[in-house]
């Protein structure tokens, strides 16, 4: 907190107010505050990820380090509770420590950790994945979501001998070199170039880029009569962090992609599960050759999976390809029998009658109450994404694509959060993620602080 005080001080004094509302803030979260010191010390920014540390919170605020969570609650090391719509970033969509998850993996965790050896749990939950997903008649599982859409980009260059990756600038697809290309790129370049978002990686990775604007389907046509035989896929989140797909978009990337061969992967790492048990397949009625998936099916263990139809998938396999095709995948903790159980039994709850009616009932509950007090306090906005994850953008504009986002008034946003989790709500800078642990209460509280943060802005 003393490094962002600084900063303000430099631009304005403080007046005695202020002064006491920074001391009262440092107070609330000392514990936090102390662990951040120690943590700045021996871990760049404090933080094993990005977005967890200083950088994504407001001045004057300062990271949380969580001590545990209970259901749809999170408590900080300093004793303050928070609604959770953060969720792990995603996974953990039944909310924390339900019972019949924590059964399942105390039964698995007295009969062994991890083996480097093939399990049953880890077969039973491929086998449902291909039950669940359109696109799956072969699932390889890897640890992280990033790990996945790797191996799926990879997949599709050994499929189809060619080398470039078309990805739309704004979509998140992990920390690979490919998807570091115009992840949030802070300088808007003509398309297709991409635009590296880390040092490190060689020029000869983004001259094997090809970057499209998200939600423009004549762009994209138009690249592929340009690249086509020499592009092997088109990757996409079918929801882009929180900007939907506009009509037609998806189907038109299938056609597309069929048209010229080129293989088509749904990034579902997010959408798996979300926003149906048979993720943006499902929900918008569009088939990739590939998918990659996480969080959910591992119930909040590390586990993930590429997934896609056995032609391709025989990759994989050496027997079946000639040695240049072959693609090796190695993991040691790929399919382990506790982040399996944890997810089989995550999914078999999420099959039980009326949870997604639930769960979206609870995100239209939350954007309404945004639109409403926004709306009345006199802000411009416009809530974005679905109703099982969304976010609020302090713009006028609907949102098709990542330079749309980057219109937003980011003045009005970090205040905003930052008057939601003072009022108890703990969410991430960019998404707001429900749970089917969230009650009536949780969500009355959450309207009354969304009421009282709009008014406070």
């Amino acid at each position: 907190n003393a490094h962002f005080i600084r900063n303000e001080g430099a631009n304005k004094s403080f007046d005695e107010d202020k002064i006491y509302l920074i001391n009262k803030r440092k107070e609330r979260y000392k514990e936090s505050n102390k662990l951040l010191k120690r943590a700045l010390k021996i871990i760049p920014l404090g933080s094993q990820t990005f977005s967890k540390s200083i950088t994504q919170f407001p001045r004057g605020a300062s990271p949380l380090f969580i001590d545990h969570g209970i259901g749809s609650h999170v408590w900080d090391v300093d004793g303050n509770e928070y609604i959770d719509y953060l969720i792990g970033s995603g996974p953990m969509m039944l909310g924390h420590g339900h019972p019949e998850v924590l059964d399942a993996v105390h039964e698995q965790l007295d009969k062994g950790m991890t083996f480097f050896a093939n399990n049953p749990h880890g077969i039973e939950l491929a086998e449902e994945i291909c039950n669940a997903m359109a696109c799956a008649e072969q699932v390889r599982f890897v640890s992280t979501g990033g790990e996945a859409d790797m191996y799926a980009m990879r997949l599709a260059r050994a499929f189809t001998g060619r080398d470039k990756i078309v990805k739309f600038e704004g979509g998140y697809h992990g920390m690979s070199a490919e998807a570091q290309m115009s992840l949030a790129p802070e300088k808007l370049v003509n398309f297709p170039v991409a635009v590296p978002d880390s040092a490190g990686i060689p020029d000869a990775v983004r001259d094997e880029m090809l970057i499209a604007p998200y939600n423009n389907l004549e762009f994209v046509s138009s690249l592929l009569n340009e690249h086509a035989t020499d592009i092997a896929a088109i990757i996409v989140e079918p929801l882009q962090r929180v900007i939907p797909p506009a009509p037609g978009f998806l189907q038109g990337l299938r056609d597309l992609c069929t048209k010229h061969s080129i293989v088509l992967i749904f990034d579902e790492v997010v959408t798996g599960f979300r926003l149906a048990y048979g993720g943006a397949q499902e929900l918008y009625g569009v088939t990739p050759d590939l998918c990659t998936l996480g969080k959910v099916i591992g119930g909040g263990f590390p586990l993930a999976a590429i997934a896609g139809n056995a032609d391709m998938m025989k990759h994989f396999d050496k027997s079946q390809v000639d040695a240049d095709a072959y693609l090796m995948q190695i993991g040691t903790l790929s399919g382990n029998p506790i982040a399996a159980v944890a997810g089989l039994k995550t999914m078999e709850i999420l099959r039980r009658p009326g949870q997604y009616e639930k769960l979206f009932a609870a995100g239209d509950m939350i954007t309404g109450a945004i639109n409403k007090h926004l709306g009345d306090a006199g802000h411009a906005h416009c809530v974005s994404g679905h109703a099982s994850l969304f976010d609020t953008m302090f713009t006028d504009m609907r949102l098709y694509n990542y330079r749309d986002v980057t219109q937003g008034d980011t003045q009005k946003a970090a205040p905003f959060n930052e008057g939601l989790r003072r009022r108890g709500i703990f969410k991430s800078p960019g998404k707001m993620y429900m749970s089917l642990a969230l009650t009536s209460d949780d969500l009355d509280q959450t309207v009354n602080a969304i009421e009282e943060a709009a008014k406070e802005l």
